[in-house]
C-alpha cells in the first residue's frame, strides 16, 4: 500500500487539521485515538459505543449495559434489605 504524506498547520493551541480524503478514508468523525509510538504518533478512529468495544468488554465478558443493569440489581437488593431493617 502505497503511504500518503501531507504537511499541515498547527495552531497555536495544539490542533491540526486532517485533510477531508483521509478522514473519510479512515472513518474519523468527532473524536480519534492517538497513540504515542517510537516511530511517531499514530491517528486511529475512535471506537463508537454501540461497538461495545470499550475496555470493560475485555475484562468482563459483558456489554457496558449488562454491568450497568447488574450493578443496579444489587443496589435494589440492598435498598430492599436496608428497608427491612
Amino acid at each position: 500500500m502505497k503511504s500518503k504524506q501531507r504537511i499541515v498547520g498547527i495552531t497555536s493551541k495544539g490542533q491540526a487539521t486532517i485533510p477531508a480524503d483521509m478522514r473519510k478514508r479512515y472513518k474519523l468523525k468527532k473524536r480519534a485515538l492517538i497513540v504515542d509510538t517510537d516511530k511517531g504518533l499514530l491517528l486511529l478512529p475512535s471506537p463508537e459505543p454501540e461497538d461495545e468495544m470499550g475496555s470493560l468488554k475485555g475484562l468482563f465478558n459483558k456489554t457496558a449495559d449488562e454491568l450497568l443493569r447488574d450493578a443496579r440489581k444489587k443496589d435494589k437488593m440492598r435498598e430492599k434489605t436496608l428497608e427491612e431493617l
